[in-house]
């Protein structure tokens, strides 16, 4: 039997299997909507009425006493969730060798939340992609090897593309693009009925910019490199500049009824990705 799990484990692609480890930390369930529904987890018992269906009746509680009661269960209904991962090339890097990349961590981020959500019912897509809301774990794969395949893009932020009315969208990335675009997107989805969800990443580094002395700080995607005699100088503005723009995302998500949340790569994913799975489970019709 192990010999055939790790034979399975073997044909998937790594992000696959390392999101699935991920996923195994956070408890996974069906979203009830907290009303009486279709779905097949247990809401409530009421007494029996003229007009219920005989098949509704449960008769082990009934038999408990002399009334008769009727199980009802809590209304589930499966809701699309679209996941964009920023491939801006700005995202593959990392400040040491045994810290993972903000693209890295994204990937693993999207494709254990996709797991998530697919085992929890739901429609999972990729934003941007060829690839249509999908649900049921044969659904898995394809994810897993889209972000794999995905080559660095030009944009930092997705282009905005017409979702159907209460679909959900995670956008996953640094967010380091200008607050403006950012707004515009998401008060156009927001305007249509989507909910949406921001998770920021970064490194380390970047949070705590521990640099001193002569340092020339180049960019990846094309940006003049910067060589600074005293780095330590501009410590203080930058971390100041990294807040304020910190607090303007919190402040886009806050208006527009969005939720948003940062994450640092030497930390465990498993928090991040609870707090999105939570952010969507808590969604109101």
């Amino acid at each position: 039997m192990r010999d055939h799990a790790e034979a399975l484990a073997a044909k998937m692609p790594p992000l696959l299997v390392a999101a699935l480890r991920v996923a195994a930390t956070v408890a996974p369930g069906t979203h009830g909507r907290r009303r009486v529904g279709s779905g097949d987890a247990f809401w409530q018992f009421r007494h029996y009425q003229s007009f219920d269906s005989a098949r509704l009746i449960d008769w082990r509680r009934s038999a408990t006493g002399q009334t008769t009661f009727v199980r009802e269960k809590e209304l589930e209904t499966a809701q699309t969730v679209h996941i964009w991962r920023d491939p801006s090339p700005s995202m593959r890097w990392s400040s040491g060798r045994d810290i993972q990349q903000k693209r890295d961590r994204a990937d693993l981020l999207a494709m254990a939340l996709s797991v998530l959500l697919i085992e929890g019912g739901e429609r999972v897509a990729l934003l941007g992609e060829s690839l249509r809301p999908r649900s049921g774990r044969p659904a898995l794969e394809p994810i897993a090897e889209l972000l794999v395949a995905t080559g660095d893009g030009a944009g930092s932020l997705p282009v905005s593309e017409p979702l159907s009315r209460h679909a959900s969208v995670v956008l996953i990335g640094d967010l380091f693009s200008p607050l403006e675009e950012l707004d515009v997107l998401v008060n156009r989805w927001a305007g249509e009925g989507v909910r949406g969800h921001l998770l920021q990443i970064t490194d380390p580094a970047e949070e705590s910019f521990p640099y001193s002395g002569r340092v020339r700080f180049e960019g990846l995607e094309n940006e003049t490199s910067h060589l600074l005699g005293r780095a330590e100088v501009v410590s203080e503005d930058y971390l100041r500049r990294l807040q304020t723009h910190r607090a303007g995302l919190s402040d886009i998500a806050r208006r527009f009824g969005w939720s948003f949340g940062h994450h640092v790569t030497d930390r465990s994913p498993t928090q991040a990705l609870l707090s999105l799975h939570t952010a969507i489970s808590q969604r109101v019709e």
